[in-house]
């Protein structure tokens, strides 16, 4: 049996265009509708992902006053569904308006099928992306409406790592995170440890780096009272809090040389003592660490113990670069203006389209990080109800990007073909079209960068 086909309604009252349209968009089951309530008829029967609105419908076909009541009706039953409005001549003041009002996106009139075909490709992969996303949070508990405690993301390299994560969640073995800072380790970090069965158990956490070397013994194995000066009470380390829950060593590759010593006899022994105790404490307790720094050489260098790595390293998860994550830095900044305009109470709707722009052509050295600061300042700073690229502080970011121009056309190349495979579902053909090349000329480029959809 053939997998049906998803919906795209149309509300258009060109019976002509109806027909077009129709026909243009085989791949999907088009139902259309000439006016308001029959759109709203079609929406409740259908349930569609996709919807592509003209804002002039009957009785008001030369005004929008009937279109926008259609766009808020729509996004009021069913908020999920992309909308994209049709813009005529002189009417994109009206198709940014509906944009800052929760559309998704605009195309010109006269309609250009191969450019609104593309456009509804978007909205619909969006569409699946974002469900794909409500389903992994349902199954890895992250309470809200991110995925693995605070995780969202489109791309494949990421959908892959949040299936590590829960097919090891539930074995009780020792996971080291890598990756670079801001990539969200501690989120991953905190969905594994609710997809396990010590979910109701503590989660705690200590970054390693942030705590000065001779205080980092005391913060994870507890002292007694009087054991040095200042110690007025005994008092318990994180591995102790953690009983029956896990633990997570953030930076671990931090941890000085003397204190891995005694790190392992835990992680061997499962027993604590305090420092000025006598006594030593059983712990049942999960290792979850992470790091950005290389071990591998750390550990040439003799300065990472490899006994304590293989202890620490039981299963290793790689976390990619949000620069790696094609789609991801668009999905993320929606998200974070979504939340920060609400908290701030800010009139910001969304994103300009030459902010839109910037967003997927920046390298995001910080990575989630870093696009998190920038949304939230412009969540701030913006003046009107779109974000513009000034807004998210790009004015003068020129000078990291690469001079050398076969440097800076790799990662063009790079970013692209990623782009494309991702919003093709890694289909060839359909990549290879969406950059405007022959499928050969996109498997040698595939082959040249070493990348594989």
């Amino acid at each position: 049996m053939a997998d049906k086909k998803p919906v795209l309604l149309v509300v258009e009252d060109d019976e002509g265009l109806q027909r077009q349209l129709r026909w243009a968009y085989e791949d999907y089951e088009v139902v259309v509708a000439g006016d308001r309530e029959t759109a709203i008829d079609m929406l409740r029967q259908h349930e569609p992902a996709v919807v592509t609105l003209d804002l002039g419908l009957p009785p008001d076909p030369d005004g929008t006053s009937e279109g926008f009541a259609t766009l808020e009706q729509i996004q009021a039953l069913k908020p999920d569904t992309k909308i994209i409005i049709a813009s005529g001549h002189g009417a994109r003041e009206s198709a940014l308006r509906a944009i800052s009002s929760g559309a998704y996106d605009f195309y010109q009139k006269p309609v250009d099928i191969d450019d609104l075909g593309l456009i509804v490709a978007r909205a619909f992969q969006l569409h699946a992306i974002e469900r794909e996303n409500e389903r992994l949070a349902s199954r890895i508990g992250g309470g809200d409406d991110t995925v693995l405690g605070g995780m969202i993301t489109a791309a494949p390299e990421m959908l892959k790592v949040a299936r590590t994560i829960e097919r090891v969640a539930s074995a009780d073995v020792s996971v080291m995170l890598l990756g670079a800072s801001g990539t969200g380790k501690e989120l991953l970090a905190r969905g594994l440890h609710n997809q396990s069965p010590r979910a109701d158990k503590p989660f705690v956490a200590l970054n390693c780096a942030a705590i000065p070397e001779n205080l980092l013994e005391a913060e994870l194995f507890g002292y007694e009272k009087g054991a040095f000066t200042g110690a007025v009470k005994t008092t318990e380390g994180k591995i102790e809090l953690a009983e029956g829950g896990t633990l997570f060593l953030d930076e671990v590759g931090d941890i000085p040389l003397p204190l891995q010593v005694k790190l392992l006899r835990f992680l061997q022994e499962r027993v604590v003592e305090r420092i000025g105790g006598r006594k030593t404490i059983p712990v049942d307790v999960r290792i979850v660490c992470a790091t950005h720094q290389d071990l591998d050489a750390m550990i040439a260098a003799k300065e990472f113990r490899d006994d304590l790595y293989y202890r620490l390293a039981e299963i290793v998860v790689t976390i990619p670069a949000l620069a790696e994550r094609p789609g991801d830095a668009t999905l993320l900044a929606r998200h974070f203006l979504r939340k920060y305009a609400g908290e701030m109470n800010s009139p910001v709707k969304g994103f300009a389209p030459e902010a839109l722009a910037a967003i997927e052509a920046w390298q995001w050295p910080g990575n989630v990080r870093e696009l998190e600061n920038r949304v939230k300042r412009a969540a701030i700073m913006a003046d009107g109800k779109l974000v513009s690229a000034s807004d998210l502080d790009f004015d003068g970011d020129e000078e990291d990007a690469p001079l050398n121009l076969k440097a800076a056309r790799e990662i063009a190349d790079r970013k692209a073909i990623r782009l494309a495979l991702s919003r093709s579902e890694n289909n060839i053909s359909q990549a290879a079209k969406l950059l405007g090349i022959s499928r050969p000329t996109l498997y040698d480029l595939l082959k040249q960068y070493d990348l594989s959809p």
